[in-house]
Parts: C-alpha cells; sequence; structure tokens
C-alpha cells in the first residue's frame, strides 16, 4: 500500500514532470513543425533535399523521446515502427524514403495535436498542483496587492478577490484543487501519453506494420551477422593465423638448427615465443569481440565497469539490475551498444566525463550514456549510432537522442526483457 507520503511524492513529481511537458510539447514540437512545413515545401526548388532527412532526424528523436518517458513515468509503451534508412543513401533517396515511411507522417500529424492538445494535457496534471499556491497565498494576504478591500482586484478561478473574505474562500478552493490533485494529478499525465500513443503507434494493420519493421531488422541482424562473421575470418587470416604459420616455420628452422648453430637457434626460439604471445593476446581481443568472458562470466553491469575502464574518458558506470540476467543475446546487445555509443561520445564529442545508468524497470533494460560534451548527436546520416538503432530494433527497442548544441548529450536505450 503506498503510503500518504509517497503518494504526496508521486502528485508532486507528476506536477513537475507535466509542467516540463507541457514546455516542451508547445516550444519543441511547435518548432520541429515550423521547420518541418517549410523544409517538405523546399523540397521542390532542392533545398529541401538536403534539410529534410536533418529535420526529420530530429522529429522522430523528439518522437522518441516521448516514447521513452511515457514508458518510463506510466507504464505506456508506444512502439516505433520506422523503416530503415538504407546506409549510405543519396540526399534525394534518403528524402525519398524518409517520406515514404508512415511513420513519418504519423510523427507529423502528432506534432500539431502536441503542440495544442499535448499541452492542454500536460499542464492540467501540473496546474493542479501548482494553482492551489495561489489560491493559499491570497489567503495569506497576497490580495492586498491587487486591492484595497473596496474594488475586485484579482480573480481566482471563478471567486473575485476584493477582500479578506473572498480572499478566504480562494484559498478554500485552492485547498480544494489540492485535494483534487491529490487523486487525478497521476492519472491525468498518464492521459497525455495515451493521447501519444493514439497518435504515434501504428493504427489499423498494426499487425502487418509490425511483422514488416521486425521483418526489416532481422535481415539487417543477418547481415550485420554475416559481416562480422566476414570480419573474424578476415582477422583470423591476417593476423592470429599469419602469426602461427610464421611460428610453424620458425620452430622448423630452429629444429634444423638446433645442433649445427644453438646461438641462432636459440634467437629463433625467442622471436617464436614473441609471436606465441602475440598472436594470443589477438586471439584474445577477437574473442572479446563476439562476446566478452566477463559478460558470460558475471553479466552485463560487470562486463560495461571493465569497458569503462578501459575508456581513455573517465567514465563512471551505475547498474540496478535487480540481481537478475537477461538473455544471453539480449545481454550481447546491450553491450554493444554501450560499447558504440561510448565509443561515440570519446571521438566526437569532447567530452572529459562520460556517465552510464542500467536499470531494469516494468519490464525492460534501460541503458543511459551521458557526456558533458559539445553535443550536436544525431540519429542517421551514417552515424554510428544508426547501427545502435538497428541493433536495438532487433529486440524491438528502442533508441532515444538528446544532444542541443552545447551539450549534454543523453543517449537512451530500452530493450524489453524478461531477467532470470
Amino acid at each position: 500500500m503506498e503510503t500518504n507520503r509517497e503518494r504526496a511524492r508521486t502528485v508532486l513529481v507528476a506536477g513537475v514532470r507535466g509542467l516540463g511537458l507541457a514546455i516542451v510539447s508547445l516550444g519543441g514540437s511547435l518548432t520541429l513543425f515550423v521547420l518541418s512545413v517549410v523544409s517538405l515545401v523546399l523540397v521542390p526548388f532542392g533545398i529541401g533535399l538536403i534539410t529534410t532527412p536533418w529535420v526529420l532526424a530530429g522529429v522522430r528523436a523528439h518522437a522518441d523521446r516521448r516514447r521513452l518517458l511515457a514508458s518510463q513515468w506510466c507504464g505506456v509503451r508506444i512502439p516505433p515502427a520506422y523503416r530503415p534508412v538504407p546506409p549510405g543513401a543519396r540526399p534525394w533517396t534518403r528524402t525519398l524514403h524518409l517520406l515514404r515511411d508512415p511513420a513519418t507522417w504519423r510523427d507529423l500529424r502528432w506534432l500539431p495535436v502536441d503542440m495544442v492538445a499535448g499541452f492542454v494535457t500536460a499542464l492540467v496534471p501540473a496546474a493542479l498542483v501548482f494553482y492551489p499556491l495561489e489560491g493559499l497565498a491570497l489567503a495569506f494576504g497576497l490580495w492586498r496587492v491587487f486591492t484595497d478591500g473596496t474594488y475586485v482586484g484579482w480573480w481566482y478561478g471563478f471567486v473575485p478577490v476584493s477582500g479578506q473574505g473572498s480572499a478566504l474562500l480562494a484559498g478554500l478552493l485552492g485547498v480544494g484543487i489540492l485535494v483534487a490533485s491529490y487523486f487525478l494529478t497521476p492519472a491525468l499525465l498518464r492521459v497525455h501519453f495515451l493521447l501519444t500513443r493514439s497518435l504515434l503507434a501504428p493504427g489499423q494493420g498494426e499487425l502487418a506494420e509490425r511483422v514488416r519493421v521486425l521483418t526489416e531488422t532481422r535481415r539487417d541482424a543477418v547481415d550485420g551477422s554475416a559481416a562480422e562473421l566476414r570480419r573474424i575470418e578476415r582477422d583470423l587470416h591476417d593476423g592470429a593465423q599469419a602469426r602461427l604459420v610464421a611460428m610453424g616455420m620458425d620452430l622448423g628452422t630452429i629444429e634444423a638448427l638446433l645442433e649445427k648453430n644453438p646461438a641462432k637457434a636459440r634467437e629463433l626460439l625467442a622471436r617464436a615465443r614473441q609471436s606465441s604471445a602475440e598472436a594470443l593476446d589477438e586471439l584474445r581481443d577477437l574473442v572479446r569481440g563476439i562476446h566478452p568472458p566477463v559478460l558470460a562470466e558475471r553479466g552485463l553491469g560487470d562486463a560495461v565497469r571493465a569497458l569503462a575502464l578501459r575508456m581513455p574518458v573517465p567514465t563512471e558506470v551505475s547498474a540496478e539490475l535487480g540481481g537478475g540476467r537477461a538473455d544471453a543475446p539480449v545481454e550481447s546487445a546491450a553491450y554493444f551498444a554501450v560499447s558504440e555509443v561510448l565509443t561515440n561520445a570519446v571521438k566526437h564529442s569532447g567530452a572529459d566525463r562520460i556517465w552510464v545508468d542500467m536499470r531494469y524497470v516494468d519490464g525492460a533494460l534501460r541503458v543511459s550514456v551521458t557526456d558533458n560534451g559539445r553535443g550536436g548527436a544525431v540519429v542517421g546520416g551514417g552515424s554510428g549510432l544508426s547501427g545502435v538503432e538497428r541493433r536495438l530494433g532487433t529486440f524491438d527497442g528502442v533508441l532515444a537522442v538528446s544532444s542541443p548544441a552545447g551539450g549534454p548529450t543523453m543517449v537512451t536505450m530500452e530493450i524489453p526483457c524478461v531477467l532470470s
């Protein structure tokens, strides 16, 4: 049972979240909607071919962020259904591909609704929490700022405030609203996300759409596995295998020189020993790249901590996974996704500190990677984040990126899974 104190905290948090959502719904959705319309109008003139993919990437990041918050805050799951963009596509091809995706038009239809109805449904729970403060302030003397008691100087809701008596009525109304917020605010915040789901989630033919998306992500996974297999074969052929062949030849020469030229044999023996150590190191690196031993032995949390220790930038890791473990493919996907995001942060962000937070909440593994770099990270355009998105898509996962100019950058990943 939730105690009164816990319930009050839940209501306050919901009010603060509603206020933040109201600001983002109005400002963010309005800005992106205007940019989208202008960019689409400019497509026939050629300018839109360059700007549209960037603008739509921002729209998708905005929508994905809302999907993530819906799941984290209210348990409302909104599955993405974007068609993967071919890597390396020309601007014209990329723009056409995005515009042919039904999910793109769902996002664009959602923007104007979000900046109006979304703004209202987010503002109402915030108002229920914070508007009573005004009524209480009026009752405790704030009314004197607006009137000297001889005329109506302020309205609080439907109460005309003209003196101490009416100010007390305003305070009473504020108390009533505060009581209502105790029961209604979390539910009203959920209404905002249900409205979002009604617009962003695939409508008719949802099952067919999900099958299509999963088919494409599985194909990406197969292609990725084939490419990984070719890389392993190439690394073995050019690295450890070549060293082992050379070492075998050295051993054959040593055998022939052992009696005739012991000094030369000892020199070759030392070189063979060095070659064997280097081959062993290469094999260990190769195995670590396929499936790190620490991941198999100690789980995702310790594997990411070990990964963080190898980063050239100080990296803090917080892991609360409830003592359980996800399936091996899920852990592997999460590990390499985190690895790719950390590599991107080190190479491109200019950050001097990185934080990784891993939690298992509401049936999903959530990982956030935050850096204090210069910002400006986007999904698409052949960036490493596109590969991370495809990797997570194989498991019906979601990637959201928040990276304003000047930073900080937060990359959040969510993978539905069950811990054993």
